[in-house]
Formats: C-alpha cells, sequence, structure tokens
C-alpha cells in the first residue's frame, strides 16, 4: 500500500515539478500565509477547516485546555505520549492543526480569543447558535475585532431566528432524517435505515463551509470587507439529497416500485458486485453478455419497470449464474468492456489494499505514539491540484501542543505571562 509519510513537523514544500512547456508551477499551495481561528468539535468543522490546511491555511484549534474537544473522547481511540484518549472522529478531521488549550469560560480566556482572531483571516466556528454569544464571542463582537475577517458558522440549522430548529443540537444522523432520505429509501415496512454512509450530514456541511469561506475570501480581495458565512447541515444535507425534495414536487414521494432501472448488489464467486443500470442500451449488453440476447424483445422487458418487477425472478438468477464463475473483479471487467457500469463492493479491508486509493494518494499513514506497530489511516486529500505537488501531512496535535508557540509568536506574551495563565488554569500548561 502507498500511503503519504506522516511526520510530527510540517515539511517544506517539495522541489516544484516542471511542465511539459518548461514553466515552473507555483510551489506553494493556495492559501499559504492565510490563517484559520477555529473554535470547532466533532466532524463538520473540523473536516472543512483540514481541508483549508491541505490547502495550505495555518489551522490554529482552540481547545479546552485539559480535556480537548469532544471529538477526542470517541471511540475508537488511541492514547497520546500522556495517556489521553485521541478517539477517531479527531482523528478523521485535524491533520496538520495547531492546538492551543484556551479556557472560554474564563475571562482571560475570552480575551486571548479576541486577540487571536485579530491576526486570523478566517475565524471559524460550530457552536449551538447563541452560545457563543453567551460567552461573550458572538458574531458581532468578532467582526467588530476584525472587521475583514470571513467568519465561518456551522451549525445544525443555521443562524437565522425564522427557522423553528435554529437552537436545537444536531448529528448527521438528525438532520440526514430531517432531509426525508430515511424515508424516502424504506422499502415496506421495513425499518428505517438510519445513518448509511457515516457522516453525510458532516461532510457536506464542511464542503459548502469551504465554499462559502473561498467565495467569501474572493469578495474580500475585491472590498476588502469580511463577512459571515452561515452553513446549516440540515440545508447542506438537502442538497446531497436533492431528489427527494425534486422527485416528491413531482408526485413520487418514495423511490419507485417496481424501480425503472437495476440497482443492486449480484454475487460472484469471492463476493458482491454492485451493477447500476438506467438506460435500454444497457440492459441490451447486458443481457447479450450473460446469454440472453432474446431479453430485447421479450414484452416483459419492454418498459423499464418490467426490470424491477423481474429482478429477483429472472434478472438476478440469470447474472448470478453468469457470475458464479467469475471473481468481483473479473465480472466488473467485463460489464465494463460491455458498456454496463459496475463496481466490487469491497469490504472495508479491501479498501485499504484497492490499488485506486494508493495510486490517487486517499491514505494517510500515522504513527501511533502508544506502542501499536499498525498505523492510524485515515482519508487523504481528495483535491488534486496539477500545479500544486502534494505535501506530507503533519499528525494530529496533541492536546493544547502548541499553545505556547502560538500565542508567543502571534501576541507576543512572554514566558512570565504563559506561566501566570497556566497557573490561572486559564491555557494548556504544555502537551
Amino acid at each position: 500500500m502507498t500511503s503519504q509519510q506522516h511526520s510530527d513537523h510540517t515539511t517544506g514544500p517539495r522541489s516544484p515539478h516542471h511542465a511539459a512547456d518548461g514553466r515552473s508551477p507555483f510551489a506553494g499551495r493556495p492559501l499559504d500565509g492565510l490563517v484559520v481561528l477555529a473554535l470547532e468539535q466533532m466532524a463538520a468543522l473540523p473536516f472543512a477547516t483540514q481541508l483549508m490546511g491541505r490547502l495550505g491555511a495555518r489551522v490554529i484549534k482552540v481547545e479546552h485546555p485539559v480535556d480537548g474537544e469532544s471529538g477526542r473522547q470517541s471511540q475508537p481511540s488511541i492514547t497520546d505520549p500522556q495517556g489521553r484518549t485521541v478517539g477517531a472522529t479527531f482523528l478523521r478531521s485535524n491533520l496538520g492543526k495547531d492546538s492551543v488549550g484556551i479556557d472560554l469560560k474564563s475571562a482571560a480566556g475570552r480575551r486571548l480569543v479576541l486577540e487571536l482572531a485579530s491576526h486570523a483571516d478566517v475565524i471559524a466556528e460550530n457552536f449551538k447558535p447563541g452560545t457563543l454569544d453567551r460567552l461573550g464571542l458572538g458574531p458581532k463582537v468578532l467582526a467588530d475585532a476584525n472587521p475583514s475577517a470571513v467568519l465561518v458558522s456551522v451549525s445544525g440549522f443555521g443562524s437565522n431566528p425564522a427557522s423553528p430548529y435554529r437552537t436545537r443540537p444536531a448529528y448527521a444522523s438528525i438532520v440526514e432524517g430531517m432531509s426525508g432520505i430515511y424515508e424516502f429509501k424504506r422499502h415496506g415496512d421495513e425499518p428505517l435505515h438510519v445513518n448509511p454512509v457515516g457522516a453525510l450530514g458532516d461532510i457536506s456541511a464542511g464542503l459548502f463551509a469551504v465554499i462559502g469561506v473561498l467565495a467569501a475570501l474572493r469578495q474580500r480581495d475585491l472590498t476588502g470587507e469580511g463577512q459571515h458565512v452561515d452553513v446549516a447541515m440540515l440545508d447542506s444535507v438537502l442538497a446531497m439529497t436533492d431528489v427527494v425534495t425534486n422527485f416528491a414536487s413531482l408526485g413520487q414521494a418514495s423511490e419507485p416500485d417496481p424501480a425503472p432501472y437495476v440497482l443492486s448488489s449480484f454475487r460472484t464467486a469471492d463476493g458482491s458486485l454492485v451493477i447500476q443500470l438506467v438506460r435500454e442500451h444497457q440492459f441490451a449488453r447486458l443481457a447479450e453478455l450473460i446469454g440472453y440476447p432474446e431479453w430485447v424483445g421479450d414484452p416483459r422487458f419492454a418498459e423499464r419497470t418490467g426490470w424491477g418487477e423481474h429482478l429477483d425472478d429472472v434478472i438476478r438468477p440469470a447474472l448470478e449464474a453468469w457470475a458464479a464463475g467469475l471473481t468481483r473483479e473479473e465480472a466488473a471487467v467485463a460489464l465494463a468492456d460491455a458498456g454496463v457500469v459496475a463496481g466490487s463492493a469491497l469490504t472495508p479491508t479491501e479498501v485499504l489494499t484497492d490499488p485506486h486509493v494508493a495510486a490517487r494518494n486517499m491514505l494517510v499513514a500515522m504513527d501511533r505514539p502508544d506502542g501499536v506497530d499498525a498505523p492510524v489511516l485515515t482519508p487523504g486529500n481528495p483535491v488534486k491540484l496539477s500545479r500544486v505537488p502534494e505535501q506530507p501531512e503533519r499528525r494530529v496535535p496533541w492536546v493544547g501542543e502548541h499553545t505556547g508557540d502560538v500565542l508567543v509568536e502571534l501576541l507576543g506574551l512572554t514566558v512570565g505571562q504563559l506561566d501566570a495563565l497556566v497557573t490561572d488554569g486559564v491555557i494548556s500548561g504544555g502537551s
């Protein structure tokens, strides 16, 4: 398996590659020089700021000075060099960040955050709406501290008081359910399939947050002024599950039954194969390939709904008989060569050694500090830029690991001032 290497420290840019025309592309990254102050926890916003970091921004993550953010407590987990829990939720979305431990409930801690905000290009927060206001760090206060900064807020239901859900907490599965996709995908009286893809609500919100920030930064380039980017997880999932509302407006409130397509898994010699077949010419090619060319003129398949009506009694037995002597990959290749879209249903372990995943550098290996030899693997950066060579990743930070360095560098605090803040419990005392 090919994976990016990790070190405790960010390495410098690789030597630039030369284009075919002899020109040297930009050796840095698009967001080099930008500072992101992240008041964040759990998954959605940390994913967004990690992506900004992968594009070159410096991400300064503010956490509780002792326990860190709540994502550190998730399971499964590893332990850091001090024996503290570092959970999977945290491990997935915090590569390359600086951790600054500050107690936001203390007046001195809030002053430090406002001073840090004055040095930021982007201020990112995903507290429940109203929480930062109660702490004296609401959007207006942050904007006053740095009018040119872009403030991005990610929450379950956004900051608009018109939403009846505005003050509710949310996880990905909650907004996914509220989007209608669970009911849309239900068949008969079967139980709802909750949280089928892990973090659709989180990752979609994170992606839209990054898009909003980049747009706001572009506008700041023109006007010099920052603005508030307000992203709701429910809005994000509504966009990702666009078929739900669109189909409902056309009079179809659930997946069609019988379906006018084939979208299912099929057994092969070594596991399952997924096929999506939505056009008549694809059906004809499938029928020819598996030895049933007469299906093209069969009245049962005169309409696409016939594919769904006879999926289990005709199509599936024939297709699985054809695939019984083939591996998933052999069957997928044969189908692809015939113009039918198909792919192997990989097990999670198989994904770790998949050649595409290796070729695209889509796994990052982080050495464990707790004595376990096998590294922690997390998804790599899916954004590939032709003029920006991929950089080695830096491991996730331990709680408050960079507190002193950041406060000295950006705010000019002395060692004595740091010691006093540590004594008062305002900041972390080190990693």
